[in-house]
């Protein structure tokens, strides 16, 4: 005979306990166990460091080398020290924004307590409780208007906003960056332009020296600019590179030296639009550099190498003694599924006087292979029968060995 066993939760109530990283709802991807959190597009990632490393490998290949020979004195090896340093203070920067926690707010499991009821209260009618979509809330003697959010069931904080690539509510979002793969908000918007910073100068640092390369060739072989360019194909296309780059870079790090002073998040400005005279989180320029890179960092709200509490398993519930799922307990229009069952419902009564006298018939073989809990209930289904003990008001679950036993006759 075949046995069906109940269904359980996965992960839960069994013998290993699962930490937070590896039940969250949101879309991050989490490395070396929790320690590391990154956006669903961190493969982006892996292009950003080879755009980064790349063109120095060549610099100091090509170009770091050759003034290393030109610089006998201990110029030439700084040249090369200062550009693997800067690399390395670049990525680190770079792993500092793209693989911390920016700030996102925890979930609630449930939503809060609605404070609007919707309807009609004359009518007698039953009011259905409702939260509003936007209630107003007072911070630092300023009234500021908050969200309700559907997915994480909170009311948003301030400067907060819900990113829909990580599918979570981000404290004082600013933008999500596909280059580093993850939002950039509260607690990692520092190092976002700390980077952007530092990697302007680096492109600005191999510029300068592929310049200097080429007109050490001009002056030491006696030629035009055009043939030393000739010369060192590698400077060339360093100088390109950096060039486009530093367009790129160096007018994000002057739009978000602007965003500092006002004490803008790009979501803000490009929704908003303040001007000075209705940001009402702007404190002043001075202010708003120190806030942004003297204040300290908050601390995470998740502790994504926490366990997770185990879930206590349902109790089943029992009737007349015998075994019942606990994921039973449905309607009969729910439990039919198209086929043949075990249970054949028949013999309704005139619908007009109530009289609906519904038996359930099962072979005398299969009674055998029930258990003597189940075929008490079958056989003792003449208290159904009975005015008092209507079959609509019985609590109708079944057994995993009718389940199996229905599986079997389909």
């Amino acid at each position: 005979m075949y046995v069906v066993t109940p269904p359980q939760r996965s992960g839960f109530g069994s013998d290993c306990d699962l930490r937070v990283y590896q039940t969250w709802k949101g879309s991050n991807i989490f490395c070396l166990q929790g320690r590391f959190i990154f956006g669903p597009d961190v493969r982006s990632l892996g292009l950003t460091i080879t755009l980064i490393v790349v063109p120095v490998t060549i610099f100091c290949i090509f170009v770091g080398s050759k003034l290393m020979e030109d610089f006998s004195d201990s110029w030439g090896v700084s040249i090369v020290f200062v550009a693997v340093v800067f690399t390395i203070y670049d990525l680190i920067l770079l792993m500092l924004t793209s693989g911390r926690d920016p700030g996102i707010i925890p979930r609630n499991s449930h939503p809060p307590e609605p404070e609007v009821l919707d309807g009609n209260t004359g009518s007698g009618t039953s009011q259905t409780p409702r939260l509003p979509r936007v209630k107003e809330v007072e911070l630092n003697g300023k009234i500021f208007k908050v969200k309700y959010c559907d997915t994480c069931m909170l009311y948003r904080p301030p400067r907060c906003s819900h990113c829909s690539i990580c599918n979570n509510c981000v404290e004082r979002f600013d933008h999500h960056c596909p280059w580093v793969g993850q939002c950039i908000a509260q607690r990692n918007y520092r190092f976002f332009f700390m980077f952007v910073f530092s990697t302007t100068l680096l492109c600005i640092y191999v510029f300068a020296f592929c310049c200097v390369y080429i007109r050490k060739i001009k002056e030491s072989e006696d030629i035009t600019i055009l043939k030393a360019m000739l010369k060192t194909p590698a400077s060339i296309a360093l100088i390109l590179y950096t060039f486009i780059s530093t367009f790129f870079v160096g007018g994000l790090t002057c739009f978000h030296l602007y965003l500092i002073s006002t004490n803008q998040t790009t979501y803000e400005n490009f929704r908003y639009s303040y001007d000075r005279l209705s940001n009402p989180h702007n404190k002043g320029v001075v202010d708003n550099f120190k806030e942004i890179f003297f204040s300290p960092i908050p601390p995470s709200k998740n502790n994504f190498r926490a366990m997770v509490p185990r879930e206590n398993p349902i109790p089943p519930r029992s009737v007349v003694g015998g075994f019942m799922s606990p994921n039973m307990g449905k309607a009969n229009d729910d439990i039919e599924m198209g086929r043949k069952g075990v249970w054949a419902m028949a013999e309704h009564g005139d619908g007009k006087n109530g009289n609906n006298n519904e038996r359930f018939h099962v072979n005398d073989n299969e009674l055998n292979e029930l258990s003597p809990d189940m075929r008490t209930i079958v056989d003792g289904d003449e208290q159904i029968d009975r005015p008092n003990n209507h079959p609509r008001n019985a609590n109708w679950e079944m057994s995993p060995e009718v389940m199996a036993l229905s599986a079997r006759r389909a």
